[in-house]
């Protein structure tokens, strides 16, 4: 990496940006967000998605050139397959599509040369096709993946920034249910590395630490990047970590380096590392894994997940024993828990199989219940006064502002079932129509501003031809069950059909 390559001296000349996927986790999603670098500079974050995977996009293409030797292709024959956490927003996973049309990846924002796979689901193709040898043998259980009809399994999908849990029954045909909406957190093992910064916060007192993060950070993610292998280790043996230079210069300037350790227990200064036993790394751990067990105790204890038999650790997170050991201790006697190999290669190798046959996820759980804003003819008996309107042109009382369900929370969508809504013009000389999207995690709701509704986005619908007035019709379809919202548009009139962009980030 070529910022930990750089001088502490130079570093603060670049934008270097950690973490950065989480930002489309944790907070609202717009196509103009900023990204701060940890020398406290701005960017786009869409300068800084697109970027990053431009240089994915070239490296890739320069090593498929590199090994077709004679075969010819173009870039238009290639489909793009991009994972995202299961648990990102509608807009987070619009935001990647707009990232990789910028970085050159596709044409246009409806392009089907992109497929947005779900990390989870990627990985769970991967692992359904696995042998018993494709699984680590240090797991508690040595039995091999079942993939036939009916065998019910969760995955664990253990990111460094997300954990994302979700459960699968697999088909006749081999494809996939989903069986429970996607759910998890920010407990991945970013987690795990924040906690140990801070226990070296806690040891390098007197504003030691505060100076080193400072000043030196480009050696910290030396440091960090050592604690990483670390982490993921598959030994249950103390840790040791390298000291480096600037750390212990500073810390020298205060006292004897070894008397900063005197008082914390976990931890031993032996001639330029520092010794971290194995019970105290356990401890950076603990938010994580109790999260994540929580979690799945929550799903599971469920009467609809009886039938589920295997639990699937994947990601690079999973590589560690001491979360696979902690699962296994809270689930073993009752679920099968199986790791592969390359936890995290195996979410890439499912994003290919993914992209060969998307359609191989049937069917899908509404994370939420989705909704479009209508508006109807007034009802005094059943509608809000305040919601009352009335046309200037031809005096017709409406009720605006209502909430029409499409789908709802905990529904099974099928990736090939529609949400159909037909729309009527409020006015005769009415030339678009406006759809305006929103969710909530009740069941149902009868006004879109109601407590809990949020508002998704938009799209606008051009009804250019008012010879039939308000008898013109307009036909919504949106495919809930795909990774992305797919809606086309039909005039009924006209038979003119279009494939319509919500709008998820200009909200």
């Amino acid at each position: 990496m070529k910022y930990k390559s750089l001088p502490s001296s130079e570093a603060d000349n670049w934008y270097f940006f950690q973490n950065f996927k989480m930002k489309l986790y944790n907070t609202k999603v717009t196509s103009d967000m900023g990204l701060k670098a940890s020398n406290g500079k701005m960017l786009p974050a869409l300068k800084v998605f697109s970027e990053s995977l431009r240089y994915l996009k070239d490296h890739a293409l320069n090593t498929i050139q590199e090994a077709s030797f004679e075969t010819v292709y173009s870039n238009e024959e290639i489909t793009w397959v991009i994972t995202v956490p299961a648990i990102w927003s509608a807009a987070a996973r619009q935001f990647m599509r707009l990232a990789a049309k910028e970085a050159g990846l596709i044409s246009d924002m409806i392009s089907e040369k992109l497929i947005i796979a779900l990390e989870s689901e990627a990985a769970s193709l991967w692992c359904k096709q696995l042998p018993k040898e494709g699984f680590m043998t240090t797991s508690s259980d040595k039995k091999k993946f079942e993939d036939s009809p009916g065998i019910q399994y969760i995955v664990v999908d253990c990111g460094g920034g997300t954990i994302d849990i979700t459960v699968h029954e697999i088909q006749e045909n081999h494809y996939l249910k989903e069986l429970h909406r996607a759910s998890g957190g920010g407990w991945g093992g970013n987690r795990v590395d924040q906690n140990f910064i801070d226990f070296l916060r806690e040891i390098f007192v007197d504003g030691v630490w505060n100076e080193y993060e400072e000043k030196y950070s480009t050696e910290l993610q030396h440091m960090m990047y050592s604690f990483g292998l670390q982490k993921c280790s598959a030994s249950r043996e103390d840790v040791y970590i390298r000291c480096y230079y600037n750390l212990t210069k500073l810390a020298e300037r205060k006292k004897n380096i070894s008397q900063f350790f005197n008082k914390h227990n976990g931890v031993v200064w032996c001639d330029g590392v520092f010794m971290v036993t194995y019970e105290k790394m356990k401890t950076f751990f603990n938010y994580s894994i109790r999260n994540i067990i929580h979690t799945l105790r929550v799903i599971l204890d469920k009467p609809e997940m009886a039938m589920v038999q295997y639990i699937l650790l994947v990601g690079g997170f999973s590589s560690s024993i001491i979360l696979r050991d902690e699962i296994s201790e809270a689930f073993s006697e009752k679920y099968h828990i199986l790791c592969p190999l390359d936890a995290q290669a195996a979410i890439v190798k499912g994003a290919v199989l993914f992209g060969v046959n998307p359609y191989i996820v049937a069917s899908r759980v509404s994370a939420q219940t989705y909704g479009v804003e209508v508006a109807q003819e007034f009802d005094a008996a059943i509608h809000d006064c305040s919601k009352k309107r009335i046309s200037e042109k031809d005096g017709y009382i409406y009720c605006t502002d209502l909430f029409k369900k499409l789908v709802g929370i905990d529904e099974s969508v099928n990736i090939n079932e529609d949400a159909q809504y037909y729309f009527h013009p409020l006015e005769a000389d009415q030339t678009q129509a406006k759809f305006s999207f929103y969710c909530t995690e009740k069941q149902d709701a009868q006004y879109v501003d109601e407590e809990g509704i949020e508002f998704l986005g938009s799209c606008t619908v051009p009804m250019p031809d008012t010879k039939l007035g308000k008898k013109r019709q307009l036909k919504l379809d949106i495919k809930f069950g795909l990774t992305e919202f797919k809606a086309t548009c039909t005039d009924i009139t006209s038979k003119q059909t279009q494939t319509i962009t919500i709008d998820f980030l200009s909200v």
